[in-house]
């Protein structure tokens, strides 16, 4: 294809492509014009309809006694009622006909003269519900013609009739020709009003108050809005005022108005487009042909030379100009830009590796391997970290500060990546060091907190919630530091939102206390705790996941296992998401509690004193007597025990001190005892200690190993395991002869 034919092909394409943006612009602005005065002339019909009710219902009230006397009487006489079809030149002639009649026979002008309406013989009273029947029939067309509407009325439920209607004042009603010869209106029609269509008229008599809005109804008569006001008088709903306004033929001249609109604005468009169109073909199409010819024979060519080729035959220094520049010093830096991008690629590839590593180790430093703790029967839980990069900072923790008590934190920190991560490094092992000092959740943060906004340049913050459970009882004192509301699940119940005041986030200002809660778990309680990314998930549409969909999710699967729970939310929220990117961490604990474990409570746990090796021995040598241990093997095992809590009490600890934990178990076939040792003191297994050669007489032995040397030889099983913390020792003894 030569230039020639480039530059027609090119021309063609923009003038098409104009062509339909005139099009387009004028249907779319067309629409926006109807869409408009739609609904401005909707919003003033509206408005109209209730300013109209209002100041009908106004006038009634004014004269309540009168408006309720009317339908009274009309329940009662409605055959002696005859009103003209010409009421209003009739109206003052009927109130003639009434004053006249009063001062002929009552000597007064009206009811209240002297002479009570009830006690007025049945033609005064005709006469006087003649004349305000008509004087109320003419305020309603007076009124209806002021605000151009269509239709106006005054009606009542009929008693005895579900969803019926009766028409006490109509303009429409049907006639019928008196006695007389005049013609007069029909009173008392009734019609059922279908609640499907008209729910607001009878939520508007079931309340007794103005609803602010309209039934939408489109039958035979067409479609109107009908807007309707309760007229209540000393407390006693008397009926509702209903207004009819036509939409129909507002809506046609809207439309036609707008066709002319839409016409006027193509033809302004049309014109422009041609116009635009001769210009851009003669003094822009050329050029970008010409330029984008010299740029296909680089790519084919590759010859740096085609840079000068484009600036000698550039134009002028316009936008166009400045383009084909641009195009040339792109040619001259193209190999520059590829060795360099080749430097790049290697490094992001360099960077990607030690972000898979970085990714691997803060994996490792969150506790993963579920069940956490498989000796403990008093509650089981299960925690989930999904980062919205290759590392997030988001972290949960949980440990044992003692054999009855349980840390659980759920942290979030501001910002992503990197930064945010090294961030969660610190701000964990700061919770977790200081938590397992024995001291309240409210004391870590306080730590915490002053050694976080020490140096903080960066300005990071972490929000965190954190708990102490003594799991003998379910006690829990918590923390929260600006963190999403924690859930609680009572046995037998639904998960429900936590919800008290914060206090500040952890590193924001120096000097915080935070504000402690206490709570209670009971057996068969479930606790729920997660970050912002859980609520915060959004879709392709900006809407946030919630905290109802939220609750929803993991009361779906609430008698299932912690574990499944977290599944759970975590594929609704991918459901929920969809192809949406994650814009933040996703991280979720759940922890149910079964209560005391009875095997578990039975244990004892001493300051690590060798003062109280009497209170040990006692306590192993009380369950030894309970199983009938031979009074060798006990002594036996008193030795053992004796040697290994000596040990604790003299190298476990520091001067700070600290406890052991001591739990005795019976097994039987074979029937034996086993005897659990353990401490949070420095790591130490004295299975890794060398016995000693007792061959040797016993000064050329070294100092040392002896007990646990016996402790071996005089056992049946010996065995060391360091565990969330924790030195655990078990020495076992068969007592089966």
């Amino acid at each position: 294809m030569d230039k020639t034919e480039r530059k027609i092909s090119l021309a063609r394409q923009f003038g098409v492509l104009f062509l339909l943006f005139a099009l387009l612009t004028t249907i779319i602005s067309g629409y926006v014009i109807y869409r408009e005065m739609t609904e401005t002339y909707h919003r003033e019909c509206v408005n109209d309809l209730k300013k109209f009710t209002t100041h009908v219902t106004g006038l009634m009230q004014k004269d309540g006694n009168d408006v309720a006397l009317l339908k009274a009487w009309f329940e009662s006489h409605p055959d002696q009622l005859k009103v003209p079809v010409d009421f209003r030149s009739d109206m003052e002639v009927s109130r003639t006909a009434f004053l006249n009649y009063m001062r002929q026979h009552y000597g007064s002008d009206m009811p209240d003269g002297g002479v009570p309406f009830p006690q007025l013989d049945e033609t005064a009273q005709r006469l006087y519900m003649t004349w305000r029947f008509e004087y109320w029939f003419s305020v309603l067309v007076d009124a209806a013609e002021e605000f151009h509407f269509s239709y106006v009325y005054f009606i009542y439920p009929t008693e005895g009739k579900e969803y019926t209607m009766t028409y006490m004042f109509d303009p429409s009603m049907m006639t019928t020709t008196d006695t007389d010869g005049s013609e007069i209106l029909v009173f008392g029609d009734q019609a059922y009003e279908d609640p499907a269509e008209h729910a607001v008229m009878w939520r508007t008599w079931e309340t007794g108050e103005d609803q602010n809005t309209v039934d939408s109804v489109d039958n035979e008569y067409g479609y109107n809005y009908t807007y309707c006001q309760p007229l209540i008088i000393n407390g006693e709903k008397i009926g509702l005022l209903c207004a009819d306004a036509s939409v129909d033929r507002v809506t046609a001249e809207t439309r036609t108005a707008v066709q002319h609109l839409s016409l006027i604005s193509a033809g302004i468009l049309l014109v422009g487009t041609v116009l635009l169109f001769a210009n851009l073909q003669n003094g822009i199409l050329r050029r970008i042909v010409r330029l984008e010819h010299e740029v296909v024979t680089y790519s084919e060519t590759k010859d740096p030379q085609t840079a000068v080729t484009i600036r000698k035959k550039k134009g002028p220094n316009d936008e166009l100009g400045s383009l084909a520049d641009r195009f040339a010093d792109m040619i001259g830096s193209l190999d520059v830009y590829m060795n360099d991008l080749q430097k790049v690629t290697a490094e992001k590839e360099r960077i990607g590796a030690e972000l898979s590593v970085a990714t691997q180790i803060q994996a490792d430093m969150l506790p993963r391997i579920f069940p956490a703790f498989p000796g403990r029967n008093e509650f089981d839980l299960f925690a989930t970290m999904d980062p919205a990069k290759e590392v997030g900072g988001d972290f949960y923790d949980f440990f044992l500060i003692d054999p009855d008590h349980l840390a659980v934190v759920m942290a979030d920190v501001s910002g992503k990546g990197v930064p945010a991560a090294l961030f969660m490094v610190i701000a964990k092992t700061l919770i977790k060091n200081r938590a397992q000092m024995g001291v309240s959740p409210g004391e870590v943060l306080a730590y915490t907190n002053e050694q976080l906004c020490e140096g903080n340049d960066a300005e990071l913050f972490v929000t965190v919630w954190m708990a102490i459970i003594e799991i003998s009882t379910g006690r829990g004192i918590a923390v929260n530091a600006g963190h999403e509301h924690p859930v609680i699940r009572r046995k037998d119940g639904e998960y429900e939102l936590v919800i008290y005041r914060h206090s500040p986030a952890v590193a924001t200002l120096e000097g915080l206390r935070f504000r402690e809660h206490e709570f209670q778990l009971n057996p068969g309680d479930s606790l729920f705790v997660y970050t912002d990314g859980v609520p915060e998930a959004t879709n392709a549409e900006n809407e946030l996941f919630g905290n109802q969909r939220m609750l929803d999710a993991i009361n779906e699967v609430r008698d299932q296992s912690p574990e499944a729970r977290l599944r759970h939310i975590k594929e609704t929220i991918d459901t929920f998401v969809g192809d949406a990117p994650q814009f933040d961490d996703i991280t979720m604990l759940c922890m149910d509690y079964m209560g005391p474990d009875k095997e578990a409570n039975d244990m004892l746990t001493v300051d690590a004193k060798v003062d109280n090796l009497d209170k040990v021995l006692a306590y192993v040598d009380e369950h030894l007597e309970l199983i009938d241990c031979p009074m060798r093997k006990m002594m036996q095992i008193d030795v053992a025990v004796e040697e290994l809590f000596v040990n604790i009490a003299n190298y476990a600890y520091g001067p700070e001190g600290g406890t052991a934990t001591i739990r005795v178990t019976t097994e039987t076939d074979p029937k034996r005892v086993s005897v659990t040792l353990s401490d949070s003191g420095i790591p130490y297994n004295p299975l890794l200690k060398q016995d000693p050669d007792v061959t040797l007489p016993a000064e050329k032995r070294k100092i040392g190993g002896l007990g646990i040397y016996m402790v071996k030889q005089s056992m049946d099983d010996f065995t060391y395991e360091y565990s969330e913390g924790r030195n655990v020792t078990t020495i076992t003894k068969i007592l089966d002869e």
